[in-house]
């Protein structure tokens, strides 16, 4: 009588995986923190696996590879964005507010910010955000191509600003920053000019004014 094939012995990722007990949700979250704590370039499966004290396999067990960590993590931080909640007495500033999230929310959590630039996910980071700020202008009287236009106006002004804030001026040369470019400038503009666009800016002040002044032309008083 043929003998039956004895099943393989489960391999370490099986074993290691299973006696964790470790679920993939964990690991995601486990995964938003170190990013947010660490930087984009600290996520990867060898650093996550010694963050929660187990073996790389047992990472593997529950997630195939890091551009599937990223998407998760990335998911993660959109859903945890979609519990903020729009306030405002008037739909102007309801609108305003929507916009000031993604704004904001962009800013106090940069790692992730970056982490979805990197992966050309940043429409999915902020996509229930975006839809926010659409249900206040749909409420707002925009709709169809209005709706559409104010929202892409309004995305073109906090992306141009998250560009500027979110770049490392310290990784260019130092005579190609910008406050060496305006020293050095032979345009045609005062000293008093010139000084003051040496210094740093206030980004966060700037991009305020400058979606108030977007959604008061959009929106109606």
């Amino acid at each position: 009588m043929a003998k039956t094939a004895a099943l393989p012995a489960p391999d370490a990722a099986d074993r290691a995986g299973r006696r964790t007990g470790l679920e993939r949700e964990d690991i995601v979250a486990a995964a938003l923190v170190l990013v947010e704590r660490a930087g984009p370039a600290a996520l990867t499966m060898r650093r996550l696996a010694t963050e929660l004290g187990v073996g790389t396999p047992t990472i593997y067990w529950h997630i195939a590879n890091r551009d599937e960590l990223v998407s998760e993590v990335v998911r993660l931080q959109s859903t945890r964005l979609a519990e903020t909640k729009v306030t405002g007495k008037t739909a102007r500033e309801r609108v305003y507010r929507a916009a000031r999230h993604i704004w904001t929310s962009s800013i106090e959590h940069r790692s992730i910010t970056s982490l979805a630039h990197q992966a050309g996910m940043s429409s999915l980071l902020t996509h229930h955000l975006e839809a926010a700020l659409v249900m206040e202008l749909e409420a707002a009287g925009l709709v169809g191509s209005d709706a559409a236009e104010a929202s892409r106006a309004i995305l073109t002004t906090i992306v141009g600003a998250l560009v500027i804030a979110l770049r490392d001026v310290s990784a260019s040369p130092p005579d190609y920053r910008p406050d060496a470019l305006w020293a050095a400038t032979n345009a045609a503009i005062t000293p008093a000019t010139r000084n003051a666009l040496r210094t740093a800016s206030d980004l966060d002040a700037l991009s305020a004014v400058t979606l108030h002044a977007i959604v008061d032309h959009f929106v109606p008083a």
